[in-house]
């Protein structure tokens, strides 16, 4: 192992316990304006990935072609957000690391994790209203648009159980993307760490509460589009099955408490015990 280019696994708990601390002690609005860059990043590489595989991601025969295409532009967002500075929600489950070290107290993350959501939420939304009004869902004769209603509707068709366990999935790959970025030393070891990792997690179609914060009020949004509702294939049922209140509670809280689960838990709390450093009475001292 490079030393001079990667933090050693053991010496990451450490590190992104003192991210963790910085995160916390920013005030509320800076906190909220981060975050609010972070929701508009993950919305910005929402919608690129779906303009790049969205005739692919149409067809049967050719849609793990197209997760696939879109897994490879949607890390980009990560990227912004690790290098130019943003606060993700998902990303800020690892917040338990620097609380089970008692470098910060229960209150400190929840005011963070509230703050972050609410900005992330705020971001995101502003990028739906940019490209229901852009005119480029109607790329690919409006296909682009149908596609985009397809995708909302399927992530309200979820059971509560399915949608919690992608949730955990996938945000125990992205906070593993953001725990190997620690281990990184330079701008390129960051990128990498996040290409492959989010990748994966995009290609699997496993679910994030940020990128849904985009993805089905851009879906609800875009149904109203006669064009785009008649290019999605849906039917007048399904359409309406599309809405607020199956976004809330279909999809968005069984997918954050799984998001929740999957980073705090799974990569938090399990690397905390794995390098949790000995005291001089464990060690016999």
């Amino acid at each position: 192992m490079d030393k001079d280019h990667i933090n050693a696994p053991a010496a990451i708990p450490e590190i992104a316990a003192a991210a963790g601390v910085a995160k916390t002690q920013r005030d509320a609005l800076r906190q909220l304006m981060l975050a609010f860059l972070a929701g508009a990043y993950i919305a910005f590489a929402t919608q690129g990935s779906t303009m790049a595989s969205f005739n692919l991601l149409a067809g049967a025969d050719t849609y793990g072609l197209g997760r696939l295409i879109s897994g490879c532009v949607f890390g980009i967002g990560l990227m912004m957000i690790v290098i130019a500075g943003g606060e993700l929600f998902s990303g800020n489950a690892l917040l338990v690391v620097p609380l089970l070290q008692r470098k910060i107290n229960f209150s400190a993350l929840l005011k963070n994790w509230t703050l972050v959501y609410i900005g992330n939420f705020i971001g995101a939304l502003l990028i739906v209203l940019m490209m229901f009004h852009s005119g480029l869902l109607n790329s690919g004769g409006g296909l682009f648009g149908g596609v985009t209603i397809r995708i909302a509707f399927s992530k309200v068709s979820f059971s509560f159980s399915s949608a919690f366990i992608l949730g955990i999935m996938c945000n125990w790959l992205v906070c593993v993307a953001v725990w190997m970025g620690y281990a990184a030393k330079d701008i390129t070891g960051k990128i990498l760490s996040i290409f492959f990792v989010i990748g994966l997690f995009a290609t699997s179609g496993f679910e994030h509460c940020v990128v849904n914060m985009y993805a089905i009020p851009a879906g609800i949004l875009a149904k109203s589009n006669e064009l785009w509702a008649e290019m999605s294939g849906l039917g007048a049922e399904q359409l309406d099955s599309l809405n607020w209140r199956a976004f809330f509670t279909d999809n968005l809280v069984p997918v954050t408490l799984g998001n929740i689960v999957g980073g705090a838990v799974f990569v938090g709390c399990f690397y905390c015990v794995i390098y949790k450093k000995k005291t001089k009475k464990q060690r016999g001292i």
